[in-house]
């Protein structure tokens, strides 16, 4: 019986089209209550050291084995083992495979995944593959054919993936989640979001410092600006949608019963970043010469199968003061984060806004009121601690996430399919179903009872 399950796996997983790895072996990790959850981590950058951090800060954490083909990231992961006073783990990083030697580890029942975009799906595919309980960070996939791998992967072993969204965990976004779910601001109808940050002097830096006032990115570059502008360079869409979008996604039930159905996207014109290389770098600096292909404002408009409407903004090339833009409005009355306000018809004075503050108060999410001690100084104003916790709880018992794959294919879609749409003008691209019909009768996630 045991070989016949198996054959069925690898069967449906070759029809899926997503090819086996030879050295790794089919299987999922088991509950795990009653022992430390062996960790590893792949990538300890910027990113992947946040979550490092905090996991040094836990005593239900053995830090197995890590990997980064930057020797100085894992000088720094090292000596942080060390201050830490853990067991030394093990290291790969030999080149831009090695860590498919870590996933053959014994000792490693989970792993969190926090390297470049593009190798996020080949890595989280080979982890669970692997039977690794695999937390991936932001966004999961850059294509449609990732999507579905990653969601053919999971259905094919039964290995779980958990997207590493923190700002599903931000004190006001679970605040209004209460709200939502307690159905403050009634049949709800409308909702934006978005990415609004300037990334310029992340994208474009010069090696001197976190502000540097220099206009290099690849090879030259530091950090992120290694890799992350040569999507700007190469690619006009919504790169980034998951901070804004995985929130609003929770309130409206979406892959539990509701779905996107269909997105149009739309870019300005690209003039931000070349701006930006002039005044500081000059205008006969080579990367001057460069055209981004990216727009500096990039809309998308969402419609659900439940009939709610989405606006999605991506706005990192530009100068602004940060905001994900948050709106959510339904019959009885709306909250905007921009303002930190906020009306409930009947409740409100008519017309005039109330301050967010006395609402997000009374509404604290009970995850905030129990833990929100722990949280502080986890990064990101606590919300890393709580989208780690829940990681690390769900890994321990083995079972699907708050924020599992199917998320993790409909909001990484937002990219590829925004490309679609802004390549033709506009035109309105279907959504795929990554649930094949699921999502009728999957259950909503229970935020107010969760533990994590």
């Amino acid at each position: 019986m045991n070989s016949r399950r198996n054959f069925v796996k690898k069967t449906a997983l070759a029809s899926a089209g997503v090819s086996l790895l030879s050295n790794l072996s089919f299987g999922a990790v088991t509950n795990l209550t009653d022992r430390k959850l062996r960790l590893a981590f792949i990538g300890v950058g910027l990113r992947g050291m946040n979550h490092f951090n905090n996991a040094l800060n836990r005593k239900d954490i053995d830090i197995t084995a890590i990997c980064d083909i930057d020797p100085e990231r894992i000088k720094i992961a090292l000596k942080k083992i060390d201050e830490a006073n853990f067991s030394k783990p093990k290291v790969f990083g030999n080149s831009d495979l090695d860590y498919r030697n870590l996933l053959e580890l014994e000792n490693v029942d989970a792993v969190i995944i926090s390297t470049p975009w593009l190798w996020h799906t080949k890595m989280a595919v080979d982890a669970m593959k692997a039977g690794k309980y695999t937390g991936l960070e932001v966004s999961a996939a850059n294509t449609i054919e990732e999507c579905w791998d990653l969601v053919n992967t999971h259905e094919a072993t039964g290995t779980h993936l958990m997207i590493l969204e923190n700002v599903n965990y931000r004190r006001d976004v679970l605040a209004i989640l209460n709200m939502v779910k307690q159905n403050v601001f009634g049949e709800l109808v409308h909702f934006r979001c978005g990415y609004q940050h300037d990334l310029r002097f992340v994208k474009l830096n010069d090696g001197k410092s976190a502000y540097g006032k220099g206009v290099e990115f690849g090879e030259k570059g530091i950090s992120e600006s290694k890799w992350r502008t040569q999507h700007s360079v190469l690619r006009n869409g919504d790169v980034y949608p998951t901070h804004g979008v995985g929130p609003v996604a929770t309130m409206c039930d979406v892959n539990r019963g509701n779905r996107f159905t269909s997105l149009s996207s739309n870019a300005t014109k690209a003039i931000g970043l070349h701006n930006y290389i002039v005044k500081h770098g000059g205008k006969d600096h080579p990367n001057a010469k460069i055209k981004f292909k990216q727009g500096d404002v990039i809309t998308t408009t969402i419609e659900t199968a439940k009939g709610e409407t989405i606006i999605v903004t991506h706005d990192c090339n530009l100068p602004r003061p940060y905001s994900l833009g948050f709106r959510v409005q339904g019959a009885n009355g709306l909250w905007e984060v921009d303002g930190n306000r906020m009306y409930i018809e009947g409740q409100s004075k008519p017309h005039q806004w109330d301050n967010a503050d006395q609402w997000l108060k009374k509404y604290d999410h009970p995850l905030w009121q129990k833990y929100g001690e722990l949280a502080t100084g986890a990064g990101h104003g606590g919300m890393d601690f709580f989208v780690l916790n829940a990681f690390v709880e769900s890994a321990k018992e083995n079972i699907a996430p708050p924020l599992d794959v199917y998320d993790a294919a409909a909001w990484s879609a937002i990219t590829p399919l925004s490309e679609l749409s802004i390549e033709n003008n506009g035109e309105p691209q279907d959504f795929p179903d990554f649930t094949r019909g699921m999502w009728v009768k999957r259950k909503p996630y229970n935020w107010i009872k969760s533990k994590y």
